[in-house]
């Protein structure tokens, strides 16, 4: 095991599968010439060259097309946006041509690509650079999206992506590319739609995804075991699929449930998993679910904004108390 930053954790995902399998390659705005917006492709293009790392000019929706078609013809693109704000130009690449093309050919074509980029808030961006899209893809047959909130979970769920036959929507944060981490010095994969199990806890479930695991749950944990409250952790890493079985077998123990998400409230993850939570673990509960989620707002520039509409420390305290009756 040796100690990487994220950035390098994605870096060394890429640059594996793509000395492994040469139908792999890179393309997005800058991953070239400028080694990543965010340094997270920093050397490929002196490794693999040109034809393999392509810078592209600021037109998501253009080099989104290219990628889908050239999966659904043999090879495996990563496209990487920017920000996954920016996919929105893109969107009826990923959504009507990706996500449905294997249905649409009755399973003669495939379309093994990978789109990745920063999601969510990265302090004052405005409200066009912040947003939260992962309830969004979730929603659409076809697509898998994953959300790894360490550099391990980041360089092991991205290998197994970019082998997958099925688009992936693999989903980073602007803030954690220079978070450090252990990470194996050889070859691992993560499988997709496995739930890690990151603390084990016996008075209530936590279940949150990306960064805000270490922004704001365990910090919050943290704080709570001080006062004698024992949390189990689950990390999600992938939201579609999502490992159901892991947060209905947690809450069998616990008989509590908080869910700590960054998107808005609306038709959320955090939805998705209160309304499974209840049809099939009804009768282990002791208390209602609570969610934490962004407030229902645009995220605006200032920072004291930005603290009130985010998930906080305080906010994940104040849900865990709720459920345990601890106020």
């Amino acid at each position: 095991m040796r100690e990487i930053q994220f950035r390098d954790a994605i870096k060394e995902a890429m640059s594996e599968e793509m000395r492994r399998d040469e139908t792999v390659f890179l393309m997005g705005e800058e991953v070239a010439e400028y080694n990543g917006a965010y340094k997270a492709s920093q050397g490929m293009l002196d490794e693999f060259g040109p034809k393999r790392v392509i810078d592209t000019p600021i037109a998501e929706l253009g080099f989104a097309g290219i990628g889908v078609g050239a999966a659904t013809n043999g090879l495996r693109p990563i496209i990487e946006f920017m920000t996954f704000n920016f996919s929105l130009v893109a969107i009826d690449q990923i959504i009507n041509s990706a996500a449905k093309i294997t249905a649409m050919s009755a399973g003669q074509l495939h379309c093994p690509i990978v789109f990745r980029g920063p999601t969510g808030n990265a302090g004052q961006l405005g409200a066009q650079h912040s947003s939260n899209f992962e309830n969004w893809f979730a929603n659409t047959p076809g697509l898998k999206v994953v959300v790894p909130s360490n550099p391990y979970d980041a360089k092991g769920l991205l290998k197994a992506s970019i082998r997958d036959n099925d688009p992936i929507i693999f989903m980073e944060s602007e803030v954690m590319y220079g978070d450090k981490g252990e990470v194996p010095e050889g070859e691992f994969l993560i499988p997709i739609g496995k739930a890690n199990i990151v603390q084990a806890g016996t008075d209530v479930t936590l279940v949150t995804f990306g960064k805000m695991l270490s922004r704001v749950v365990m910090p919050a944990v943290a704080e709570l075991a001080k006062e004698g409250i024992s949390v189990e952790v689950i990390d999600l890493r992938t939201v579609r699929p999502i490992d159901y079985e892991a947060v209905v077998e947690s809450v069998k123990k616990t008989n509590r449930l908080v869910v700590v998400e960054e998107a808005n409230p609306l038709a959320a993850i955090s939805s998705e998993i209160t309304y499974h939570i209840q049809r099939n673990a009804f009768d282990y509960l002791d208390a209602p679910v609570v969610r934490v989620n962004s407030m229902d707002l645009p995220l605006h520039y200032a920072p004291t904004l930005i603290e009130v509409i985010v998930p906080s420390v305080a906010r994940t305290i104040e849900a865990v108390k709720t459920v345990t009756y601890k106020k």
